[in-house]
């Protein structure tokens, strides 16, 4: 890896937006939730936090979007803290090679998850962090406001409304599930919990401060460790292999860094040791994931040579 020095960051993110600017194609905005629709497809921004709480950005770096699926990163890391091995026996850490929406796998997998970040995945992750605290979605607001230094982050009521009244095929994730055993809740308190969590508004720079936890192999803002060591090698190993649902192979082939994304546009990705980043742009390609968002951390690696590789 190379040594790029801090004051390199923010002339890197200038180039970066500039090429994306030029870039024709940006994908579409997720049109299966309405509240999503409406967003602009070329917009852009994008951050980089380093582990001293320094941001740098460019763009929209500080307008709120959609978190959506970029919060299982999160709830994930909260309900590992408290639980730690004993949640790998209701979900797994394999790719799944599917939708994140799928139902296909759960049959004949006994109704276990490949793994947490695709949506069944991360519903039995929000269910076991409710049996743990009464409020996965509050606890998982709590830990972002406090990691990301920004109290005004808060739930978006209307894409919660929008997400629930679109939302029979995570309730049918959820009764399959529960048949097998594997969800402890009622479906409509964890389909309420769950669609809260992806609700949440935040902007680039308060997802980059959030996420680096990960980077500092564990420890939190305030210096204390909310995971070990080796639990957060543990979830970076995940975002790396399945962070980006069936395009995990891809973007490691081109961004080599973990990462998840979310049909907000988001994507957050981690350099363990050194920084972690969020970029935005709601236009996805046909697998969910933000297409200036991919491109532009590919290029972030390339430019600076910063990868886990």
């Amino acid at each position: 890896m190379t040594t790029t020095s801090s004051l390199a960051f923010q002339p890197v993110l200038e180039r970066i937006a500039e090429e994306i600017e030029r870039t024709p194609s940006r994908g579409r905005a997720a049109d299966y939730i309405p509240a999503l629709a409406a967003c602009d497809p070329r917009s852009f921004g994008m951050a980089v936090a380093e582990l001293d709480g320094t941001v740098y950005g460019v763009g929209d770096w500080r307008e709120p979007f959609s978190t959506q699926s970029l919060t299982k990163v999160f709830t994930l890391a909260l309900d590992l803290a408290r639980e730690g091995d004993e949640l790998w026996e209701h979900v797994g850490r394999e790719p799944s090679g599917n939708p994140f929406n799928s139902l296909v796998q759960l049959e004949y997998e006994n109704g276990i998850p490949r793994n947490p970040f695709i949506n069944a995945g991360a519903l039995v992750v929000t269910d076991r962090l409710q049996t743990r605290t009464g409020d996965a979605a509050g606890e998982l607001l709590t830990f972002l406001r406090e990691e990301s230094g920004n109290p005004a982050l808060d739930f978006d009521a209307e894409v919660a409304a929008s997400e629930s009244a679109h939302g029979d095929r995570n309730a049918a994730l959820a009764h399959f599930m529960a048949a097998y055993g594997n969800i402890d809740n009622a479906i409509p308190a964890l389909l309420d919990q769950y669609f809260r969590q992806c609700s949440i508004r935040a902007s680039c720079a308060d997802l980059a401060l959030a996420t680096t936890f990960l980077a500092r192999h564990g420890i939190r803002a305030d210096g204390t460790r909310l995971l070990s060591r080796s639990q957060a090698k543990q979830i970076n190993a995940i975002m790396l292999t399945c962070g980006t649902y069936d395009a995990a192979g891809d973007f490691a082939y081109r961004v080599g860094l973990p990462g998840k994304s979310g049909v907000g546009g988001g994507i957050v990705a981690v350099v363990p040791g050194r920084c972690t980043l969020c970029v935005w742009s709601p236009g996805l390609d046909e697998r969910g994931n933000s297409v200036a968002g991919v491109a532009a951390l590919d290029r972030f690696t390339t430019l600076t040579g910063v990868s886990v590789f």
